[in-house]
């Protein structure tokens, strides 16, 4: 039974996951913590700190944790991969063959004009989904848990986007910076 959840979530959420990675964050993050309760929302937090750390899609990464741990098998983390690249492949193998042909037809034209604004709206929904209390604290709880989180998440994004970071630098950067706070 788990097999076909597995399968099933991240065949819909590779079918539908426009945008990449990032944008089936939110998707995952639905289905995995909220729907089935695979993964708390530290998990899952967890997850995308790993994908990111690792070779490859972060939307694959993530599916094959995920087919790990719901499942505790291979056979699951196998099944979730495949799932989420199946959907994928078969657009590609079919669009391919004809958007060389129309991608100047004003009607092919008018849905890319439409998804592209989608898309970032699905990765601003990916970041706003992991702006919890797991990830930065509460204020009111732990402060300095709170104002470091903050701290840190200001110089990431000031760092990879004005000072233009390699984001591998500041991902193991941020990681000593949480070690030493938080140690």
């Amino acid at each position: 039974m788990i097999y076909l959840q597995l399968f099933y979530t991240f065949f819909k959420i590779g079918l539908f996951g426009f945008g990449g990675g990032y944008a089936m964050l939110s998707m995952i993050q639905g289905e995995v913590v909220t729907r089935y309760e695979w993964l708390t929302a530290q998990e899952f937090t967890d997850i995308v700190a790993i994908s990111q750390m690792t070779p490859g899609p972060i939307g694959i990464n993530a599916a094959t944790y995920v087919g790990y741990t719901a499942s505790g098998s291979v056979i699951g983390s196998f099944i979730a991969t495949f799932a989420v690249i199946f959907p994928s492949f078969i657009l590609m193998l079919t669009i391919s063959k004809f958007f060389l042909k129309y991608q100047k037809h004003p009607v092919v034209e008018a849905i890319f004009s439409g998804l592209r604004p989608a898309v970032v709206g699905l990765l601003a929904s990916a970041a706003l989904v992991l702006m919890t209390n797991e990830n930065f604290g509460s204020p009111t709880q732990d402060t300095y848990q709170f104002i470091m989180s903050v701290i840190i998440f200001i110089v990431a994004f000031v760092g990879t986007r004005k000072f233009k970071v390699n984001p591998i630098l500041m991902i193991l950067a941020c990681g000593l910076a949480g070690f030493f706070l938080y140690m």
